[in-house]
């Protein structure tokens, strides 16, 4: 069973734009959901997380550049990317709990 899924990924420039969205089962709704992404040849990262009540919080690497929100009456939580770079390069996954979706392409290149 599909518990959450992720969409919004693809090709950009720097500087540009992306929003992901994460939607997640009924069961995740009081629960933290995380976002993570996973570089070429590095391990997979913590990016940001939002509490059940909204209150959001990043990794240093994307303070000021990421946004994480939340709409429970939709059971989705979104990641907008502002001033992509290149390092952002990487599959971003959506989480709660011990679930994770399968993830959505990202990639920042001229």
């Amino acid at each position: 069973q599909v518990q959450l899924v992720e969409s919004g990924g693809g090709l950009v420039q720097p500087g540009e734009s992306l929003r992901l969205s994460c939607t997640y089962h009924t069961s995740f709704s009081a629960a933290i959901v995380g976002w993570y992404r996973r570089a070429p040849g590095k391990e997979r990262e913590f990016v940001g997380g939002i509490s059940p009540d909204g209150v959001p919080r990043y990794v240093d690497s994307v303070k000021g550049r990421f946004t994480i929100s939340r709409d429970n009456a939709k059971n989705t939580v979104s990641l907008q990317m502002n001033n992509l770079k290149p390092e952002d390069t990487a599959v971003y996954y959506c989480a709660s709990k011990t679930s994770w979706g399968q993830g959505t392409q990202v990639t920042v290149s001229t």
